[in-house]
């Protein structure tokens, strides 16, 4: 009897063993896809090598992580197109619990608020071809964002100075895409800051991608965390030069690499990451940064990469070697927050407060030429705004015959509103008074019905002609000679 139940002991532990092995972990436990694009031998521009060798170490890394890559290289608007949209029809097929990845190297352009993916046929003559050569970055996000998926991560290598010419007014680097305005489960990450151009470097790798190409392959960091010491090593190795940036509408957790060797990571900033995720206020801040070194203060605000972590650092480390230029990413990150906003209204008074402040910027052309596309246009205006002559009366005329403003500024005019509205008032009271005319028409029966003739009357002659009277002087005052004169109709009697 013992030996069968050791031999079903076994049996049992050999299939739960098993049943370990063949788990999937979490990196397989869902659908990984992979779109590599790399955009080096541009035709009307020098090439970028390093564009190359960048999404050749991608496609290396994410093949590691479980991803299944698709690699596309040197493509041209046409082609662009078609392999996202491809890599879309992929992405559907897979079903809902798939983790897309897109990850562009090369040249990325800022054209009127919009940011474009460069194909490598680009050649502008204008800054008006771009939206007709170059693919829109909403374009991508859109298509992807339609599709229902568990998580959806973009990196973009894309922020590089811009090589063409004829686009010379065009502003530096590329405009802030905020994710949380999108469709939720969103991840995008740009090599640089918005407004600020990347480099190139000196290896065969960007500094962007040989950062990511190191630390995403460190064992079960979330990829917020993995993004927070990229910026970090980025940083470190550009001297404060360049420094990535992302946004995440994320709703589920996403690690590159799970459980691995267990090996403690070493890298830049490594034990700087200690702030917990959301947004500080300043005054937090100057607590958080009070009485640390200068370089650990320094770590833990380029971590965060906010507006509130920028100011605490220079107002505490006012004669620090970074602080002059934490200073300048500060007021450009204002700057293109102020953009992003401008942008997103898109109304006069949007890009008339952005020049308010900004006019003398990179992007204060861009913001007039804007301008003047929505300067007859009164979507959106605040009430103020609506006071010009022209837009009031052609919106005002059509809609309410009776309460047509007699000039445009009554709207925005306390001390006529009250006059408006006792006029609007005014026609109940017509009602109330012009009712009795209605019961004007059939006179003689209303002469018979509501005065009958007393039993000692005039003929009937008199009563036809003076029955107004009829009742009224009833009383002893007579009935011939002014009964005519009272009659007010429908029976309304009065005395004089």
């Amino acid at each position: 009897m013992r030996r069968p139940t050791f031999s079903n002991l076994l049996l049992a532990s050999g299939l739960l063993a098993l049943t370990q092995l063949m788990t999937p972990t979490g990196a397989a436990a869902e659908t990984r896809l992979a779109l590599v694009i790399g955009q080096s031998a541009y035709r009307a521009v020098p090439e970028l090598p390093n564009a190359a060798n960048d999404a050749k170490g991608m496609t290396e890394l994410l093949g590691n992580a479980g991803f299944t890559v698709t690699t596309a290289a040197n493509l041209s608007q046409n082609e662009m197109r078609a392999a996202i949209s491809d890599f879309a029809g992929k992405v559907s097929a897979s079903g809902t619990d798939t983790v897309a990845l897109v990850f562009y190297a090369g040249h990325g352009l800022q054209i009127d608020g919009e940011n474009y993916l460069v194909p490598v046929d680009l050649d502008p003559k204008r800054e008006a071809d771009i939206p007709l050569q170059g693919v829109r970055l909403n374009d991508l996000l859109n298509t992807l964002g339609a599709l229902p998926t568990r998580a959806r991560i973009f990196m973009l290598d894309a922020c590089r100075n811009n090589p063409f010419p004829a686009l010379s007014g065009a502003g530096h680097g590329l405009a802030i895409v905020d994710t949380k305005a999108g469709a939720p489960g969103s991840f995008i990450s740009y090599s640089t800051s918005p407004g600020a151009e990347a480099e190139d470097g000196n290896g065969t790798d960007s500094p962007y991608t040989a950062a990511a190409l190191t630390i995403a392959k460190q064992p079960n960091l979330p990829i917020e965390e993995v993004f927070k010491r990229i910026r970090v090593a980025v940083a470190q190795s550009t001297d404060g030069r360049q420094i990535p940036w992302e946004s995440s509408s994320l709703t589920t957790d996403f690690k590159f690499f799970g459980e691995g060797s267990g090996q403690t990571s070493s890298l830049p900033g490594a034990d700087s990451m200690a702030l917990a995720s959301g947004t500080r206020s300043l005054e937090d801040w100057r607590k958080e940064l009070q009485g640390k070194p200068a370089r650990a203060a320094y770590e833990l605000v380029i971590a965060d990469d906010t507006v509130p972590a920028y100011q605490a650092y220079i107002e505490l480390y006012a004669q620090d070697v970074h602080t002059p230029r934490l200073r300048t990413v500060l007021e450009r990150r204002r700057q293109m927050l102020a953009w992003e906003r401008a942008v997103s209204i898109n109304t006069r008074a949007s890009f008339e407060a952005y020049l308010a402040n900004w006019d003398n910027s990179d992007l204060a052309a861009t913001a007039r030429r804007l301008l003047l596309r929505v300067q007859n246009r009164n979507y959106g205006q605040p009430v103020a705004a609506a006071a010009t002559p022209v837009p009031v009366a052609v919106a005002m005329a059509p809609t309410c015959p009776c309460s047509t403003p007699s000039s445009p500024a009554t709207p925005v005019n306390p001390k006529v509103a009250p006059v408006i509205k006792k006029r609007v008032d005014t026609p109940p009271k017509r009602k109330v008074v012009e009712t009795p005319l209605k019961r004007r028409t059939p006179s003689d029966q209303v002469v018979y019905e509501r005065a009958p003739p007393p039993d000692r009357g005039p003929p009937p002659e008199a009563v036809m002609q003076g029955i107004g009277v009829g009742v009224g002087i009833g009383l002893g005052m007579g009935m011939g000679s002014r009964g005519g004169d009272n009659y007010r109709g429908g029976g309304d009697y009065r005395r004089y």
